[in-house]
């Protein structure tokens, strides 16, 4: 039995998007070479590797099976390539970036371009959703996740500490009073995030301001309630470092704030690409620069400080 590597790509890139077109288009081909590429690895290994459905392939477990081998020989394919020195020292191709909304919309989106104008064959994608990123089906090259991830063959990082607390509008405090205690939250509109759609544990703040937080005003965007909060809808745990940039903003029961951390990840097998690791390093030196946006002086220390 012969494999082709170039087989191989295409079956790496499908198995991560989930669709041959979409594959193709990440790999600068055609979709009918895509699809016969496939056709001939599948033939080579005499097994099916996917489901073909209309809207999109589904790994067999054939399929589950071959993936982890696939993965390997693609580590082992770019440590022969850093090895001879022949990585992608242009820095070019594109490189995307998965992060939750808060930090990518609001932070990392207006200092991204500093990095394109450095490398213009650079294209980064940055894909700021609430959600967690699979990296082993590449659905991002780099993510910014609120948890360290514990399993995977992962590279993983600690980014930046940053802190939360209560904020709501000058406008919201002169209808309805400010809250002079956590039990006092329970006579006033709250926000949070939808409750069956938080997908870490760590994004359950509100627990840890009061028991049964009861919100009137469900928000899956971290940008969203920012937005809420500054229109005078209630009271939400925000990030302080975006709601410093909203004068308006009033930071109610200062007492109560909450302290969290970003990560960045990417997969080892991508470890030794020029392109991420220039990305991964510039989002990594660029939020160690601002280190103190993400924990205010207020907050370091203990609350009295």
């Amino acid at each position: 039995m012969s494999l082709n590597w170039d087989d191989i790509r295409v079956f790496l890139a499908v198995a991560r998007s989930g669709q041959i077109l979409a594959a193709s288009r990440r790999l600068g081909l055609n979709h009918a070479t895509a699809a016969r590429r496939l056709t001939a690895l599948e033939t080579a290994l005499d097994s099916q590797l996917f489901i073909r459905r209309t809207n999109g392939c589904v790994l067999t477990g054939e399929g589950e099976a071959f993936l982890v081998h696939a993965e390997r020989v693609e580590a082992e394919m770019l440590a022969a390539q850093s090895g001879l020195g022949k990585t992608d020292s242009a820095i070019s191709g594109t490189v995307r970036i998965g992060a939750p909304d808060g930090f990518g919309v609001h932070f990392l989106a207006e200092r991204l371009g500093v990095l394109t104008s450095r490398h213009p064959d650079l294209t980064l994608q940055l894909v700021p959703v609430p959600r967690s990123f699979s990296l082993p089906q590449r659905e991002a090259d780099i993510a910014v996740t609120v948890e360290q991830p514990a399993v995977g063959r992962l590279v993983s990082r600690k980014l930046v500490d940053y802190s939360l607390s209560l904020y709501a509008s000058e406008e919201y405090l002169a209808e309805m009073g400010r809250p002079q205690s956590a039990e006092d939250l329970r006579h006033h509109r709250l926000i949070s995030y939808v409750e069956d759609l938080i997908f870490s544990p760590s994004l359950h703040f509100t627990r840890e301001i009061l028991r049964n937080w009861s919100a009137h005003f469900e928000i899956s965007s971290a940008i969203g309630q920012t937005r809420a909060v500054r229109a005078g809808a209630g009271i939400a745990v925000l990030h302080d470092y975006i709601a410093a940039d909203y004068p308006e903003l009033i930071n109610v029961l200062p007492e109560l704030r909450i302290e969290r951390g970003y990560y960045i990840v990417f997969h080892e097998a991508a470890r030794d690409l020029a392109r991420l690791r220039t990305v991964a390093d510039f989002i990594t030196e660029t939020t160690a620069s601002e280190k103190s946006r993400f924990l205010p002086q207020r907050f370091q220390g203990s609350p009295e400080n």
